[in-house]
């Protein structure tokens, strides 16, 4: 989705208000935490659970899927056989 650029005041305390039309398409209601980056002198802002959502993606790219179930009996076993 493509929204045209809008053009805001920063206000007294840094304070910048974010376009009802990009708090509705990035689904952020009031009190949601974000992340800001600053990448090539211009602000990004992330929506921490989308961050968290890529974070896990990542991750599990490189982590064997494991069963903590399975994890769980296998210790028992142990447990039982010492």
């Amino acid at each position: 989705m493509t929204i045209n650029r809008i053009t805001t005041k920063i206000a007294k305390g840094g304070r910048v208000v974010i376009p009802a039309e990009y708090r509705h398409a990035l689904k952020l209601n009031v009190g949601d935490e974000v992340i800001f980056t600053l990448e090539q002198g211009e602000i990004r802002i992330i929506p921490l659970q989308e961050a968290l959502s890529r974070a896990r993606d990542i991750v599990g790219q490189y982590v064997k899927s494991r069963s903590l179930a399975d994890e769980l009996i296998a210790q028992r076993k142990e447990e039982d056989n010492s």
